[in-house]
């Protein structure tokens, strides 16, 4: 059941979807990335990445499961092989290995490849959908704006970040999450896999 009042606003599912997304997201590993892009193509305008990201996120939000039905699919399965991705992008980011390629064209530094797929990309669009299977609707919304608000601050901080973090703090970062991200796939493998018994 899906409610939007402010009585279904749970504060436990609010911190655990905005740390999913924020571990799937990755912005502070993706730093690296960003000030290499930053380097080639001049400032990155951080409001209108962040923009770009928050719209895709809540397009497929939105209006993600009635594509999926177009298809023939339902949340229940979408949310399984999300949540095989997410292992993956877990796996990624502890052991330091790269199963999905990230697009080496940056013609705009700000849209392509910052917004997406950088922030925005599959494995971001996948478990934004994937979640609505496992929690309030109303508690995601939340948690999406609450990493909206993190990635413009991280994208108008990169060069305070790169000097306080450095290589070892980035990487110290990456396999944190990585590991959350772990667990947080085999719960809403394990949640929908039941469902579907």
């Amino acid at each position: 059941m899906v409610g939007f009042g402010l009585t279904k606003v749970d504060f436990s599912q609010i911190i655990t979807v905005t740390f999913t997304l924020f571990a799937v997201i990755d912005v502070l590993g993706s730093l690296p990335v960003i000030i290499s892009i930053k380097k080639k193509m001049g400032d990155i305008n951080a409001l209108q990445a962040t923009l770009v990201s928050g719209g895709l996120m809540l397009l497929f939000f939105f209006i993600g499961e009635q594509m999926l039905e177009f298809m023939g699919l339902d949340i229940k399965s979408f949310a399984i092989a999300g949540s095989i991705v997410i292992f993956i992008l877990g796996l990624e980011m502890i052991l330091g290995l790269e199963f999905f390629k990230a697009d080496a064209d940056a013609r705009s530094s700000t849209l392509v490849p910052v917004a997406f797929p950088l922030i925005a990309g599959s494995g971001t669009l996948t478990t934004v959908m994937s979640l609505k299977a496992a929690y309030q609707s109303y508690n995601i919304l939340i948690a999406i704006l609450i990493n909206l608000i993190i990635i413009y601050i991280t994208l108008r901080s990169v060069n305070f970040l790169e000097r306080i973090l450095g290589p070892s703090g980035i990487s110290v970062v990456r396999k944190f999450f990585g590991v959350i991200l772990l667990a947080i796939a085999v719960k809403i493998f394990r949640n929908n896999i039941g469902v579907m018994k």
